[in-house]
């Protein structure tokens, strides 16, 4: 595999590829993929994922909804950027330049872990004005303890260092690892999630942005503005979550006025992938309880 990935080869029979469109903004070339019609929503996934993840979910909502699924910078087949736009500051410009050159004003906005941090900040900051936000395992505060104290200068190391994600890559070519890797999370993957998986985490240009996107991270703004967010904000926690603690989503829930907690057990960081029904349900109503008016 060479060190980007190539539509033609690796994304020959990628998830709802008929859906994908590459578009020019903010001087990167970015992968989505856009369908059904309805209200906008827009999903954001995490660090180190791509619109796979969202591969049994985004044809569920999109008939109910005009879904808009993009790939961040540095991540799946959008180009990469510098450190500066790797930052959740510089992601969530990235995003709102994104969205203006589509011509979009999403109506409700749905983020995976990092990516609901990222659209947290778009929210916050006022350059999207959606009537309600979902956040899935959302990585909305800063890492607690070991964690927090080492994250972050590791990963600014390991970015730094421009062999780290060759090895990375070359080790992601034997799907157990990969597989490993999932499980980590409290999730239990499916042969096609492992797969696409794989692919990305072979790639050492995904996963420099990925590695570039955790050494850029800062959570402790967002967690101080945190009461600053205005729009409807349902944070489902998922009880397995390694990943990312479901007792956040009660911290966040606590700072954040108005906002509610859905708590799902048996379920991972990737629940989302998991249980896509119960996701899409779980996300129509978010719609309906806002006021947005969706199909079916």
């Amino acid at each position: 595999m060479s060190e980007t990935l190539s539509w033609e080869r690796e994304g020959a029979d990628w998830p709802n590829r008929e859906f994908s469109r590459f578009v020019d903004s903010s001087g990167l070339r970015w992968h989505v993929q856009q369908m059904g019609a309805g209200p906008t929503l827009l999903l954001l996934h995490g660090t180190g994922a791509a619109t796979h993840t969202w591969r049994d979910l985004a044809p569920l909502l999109a008939r109910r909804f005009a879904v808009i699924a993009p790939e961040l910078p540095g991540h799946g087949f959008t180009g990469s950027s510098g450190a500066s736009r790797m930052s959740m500051a510089g992601m969530a410009a990235a995003v709102t330049s994104l969205l203006k050159t589509l011509g979009a004003e999403p109506a409700l906005v749905v983020g995976h872990s990092a990516g609901a941090a990222v659209l947290a900040r778009m929210n916050i900051d006022g350059c999207i004005a959606p009537q309600a936000m979902v956040s899935l395992n959302g990585a909305l505060l800063p890492f607690r303890g070991i964690a927090g104290q080492f994250y972050s200068p590791l990963a600014k190391l390991l970015a730094l260092n421009p062999l780290v994600p060759r090895m990375f890559a070359f080790g992601a070519r034997r799907l157990s690892p990969v597989e490993r890797l999932l499980r980590s999370t409290g999730s239990i993957p499916d042969a096609r999630g492992v797969e696409f998986y794989s692919r990305l985490l072979a790639s050492p240009t995904h996963l420099a942005g990925a590695l570039g996107m955790m050494a850029n991270w800062d959570l402790h703004a967002l967690e101080r503005d945190l009461p600053l967010f205005k729009p409807r904000l349902l944070l489902v926690a998922c009880g397995d979550d390694r990943a990312v603690p479901a007792e956040d989503a009660f911290r966040v829930r606590d700072a954040v006025p108005g906002s509610e907690v859905t708590y799902l057990r048996n379920l991972g960081h990737l629940g989302h992938e998991e249980r896509p029904e119960l996701f899409s349900d779980i996300i129509a109503r978010a719609a309906i309880t806002a006021g947005i008016p969706i199909n079916g």
